[in-house]
């Protein structure tokens, strides 16, 4: 999982992934312009003397990224102008999650050649971050896709740039005139289906048969559906089988939102970063095809920039049958996005959502405890007490909760 930091307060903040090379040493500016004169002009001081870059300059992050992957991971690598450049160190985070998920015994692996693990990358783009690092850091296979003259060209010329990986990437066009997957095609294929209790047996009369879209929009009341090209179906080839998929999604509706932050310049076309419905209805995309799609993937993961969309997104994915869902948080300087990922194969071991669970909810009454305390550091004394009797125990910050076992039970408990 993600590293954690130690607040002044004594409670944990999660940072950079511990397995991320810039965990212990950020990238020294001072260093990198020493030894590539290109990004040399792009450095100044600070009146202490630390050497920093201009945030809002393209060109400067652009150089950046690029000395970053030759220096620490042997790549070449560039992209056009306004292209979206992304951040190595954060990037990193995402593919060190993914290796975590992988590494967990909670979904077997369910490929043969388990042992090579493949990957798909849902709008890799001009950069094709993913696939690289993966590649490079990990001996990952991957599938990259993407819809646009510009992405797909660059894409190759990137992999092909770098021969001791290029065998390991395959760049995917993603055409107009491929097969699409709308709403109105799902409503016959992709069924409502959970495990209820007894005590929700009358809502399950009132959702079966419908399908995974009209849950998701009736749950979120979202207005705006994703109607562009095809995000898996379609795309993802008969008989082909992955390990996981991965997604830094159209996060905005709008150009003008996608550059409401006056602080960074990391460029991005409209293709890159806007759709009709935002990140919400592109990831409710791809949960729509996930459910179809099923086993073909151990895990379906994607990014999300706002903890609103993250936390509807966990209770639809449950809503529609997933056997496991799991979030974690990236954090690169004042910037935090999410993690979610899950999977519809059976779990190793029984992981029951808490809306499924209610004669196992329990409530309590802590006493001793200052009105000072917020509800979080609550749920941390909880925690806490919990495990001290032996039990295991984890805390979720997101779905605001403590999960604890006892034997073959599970138990929620939230405040």
């Amino acid at each position: 999982m993600a590293g954690k930091r130690k607040r002044k307060n004594g409670a944990e903040r999660r940072g950079i992934h511990p397995r991320n090379r810039y965990s212990d040493n950020p990238p020294d500016f001072g260093l990198l312009a020493s030894l590539y004169p290109s990004f040399e002009p792009y450095v100044f001081y600070s009146r202490d003397g630390r050497p920093k870059i201009d945030w809002t300059d393209f060109n400067a992050t652009r150089e950046l990224t690029r000395v970053l992957l030759l220096h620490d991971h042997g790549l070449e690598w560039w992209i056009p102008d306004g292209q979206l450049c992304p951040t190595v160190p954060n990037r990193s985070n995402y593919i060190h999650w993914i290796e975590d998920l992988l590494a967990s015994d909670t979904i077997p692996a369910n490929r043969a050649d388990g042992d090579v693990k493949k990957g798909f990358d849902i709008g890799t783009g001009a950069n094709c971050i993913y696939p690289l690092l993966g590649a490079s850091i990990l001996g990952w296979q991957f599938v990259g896709s993407d819809i646009t003259d510009v992405a797909i060209e660059w894409a190759n010329r990137n992999v092909e740039s770098n021969p001791h990986i290029s065998g390991l990437i395959e760049i995917r066009r993603v055409g107009a005139g491929d097969k699409m997957c709308h709403v109105g095609e799902l409503q016959n294929t992709l069924k409502f289906s959970r495990e209820c209790s007894s005590d929700s047996s009358n809502a399950k009369d009132q959702n079966d048969g419908r399908s995974a879209s009209s849950v998701i929009e009736s749950h979120s009341g979202a207005s705006k559906s994703y109607n562009g090209p095809p995000v898996l179906l379609g795309v993802v080839k008969d008989g082909e089988n992955f390990d996981f998929c991965m997604c830094n999604p159209p996060f905005f509706e709008t150009m003008h939102e996608a550059g409401l932050n006056p602080k960074t310049s990391c460029g991005g076309t409209s293709e890159e970063m806007v759709c009709s419905g935002g990140e919400h209805a592109f990831i409710a995309r791809i949960i729509e095809d996930s459910v179809k799609l099923k086993d073909t993937f151990r895990w379906y993961t994607s990014m999300v920039g706002r903890k609103l969309n993250l936390n509807i997104l966990v209770s639809e994915l449950w809503k529609v049958g997933a056997t496991v869902v799991k979030t974690t948080e990236f954090v690169q300087g004042r910037t935090s996005r999410w993690g979610l990922a899950w999977s519809f194969l059976p779990a190793s071991r029984k992981i029951i959502p808490s809306h499924k669970i209610e004669e196992n909810n329990l409530s309590f009454m802590l006493e001793g405890l200052q009105c000072q305390h917020s509800a979080f550091h609550v749920l941390q004394s909880v925690e806490s007490y919990i495990r001290k009797s032996g039990a295991s125990c984890k805390l979720d910050a997101v779905t605001f909760k403590v999960d604890f076992y006892v034997k073959d039970h599970c138990f929620k408990g939230s405040n």
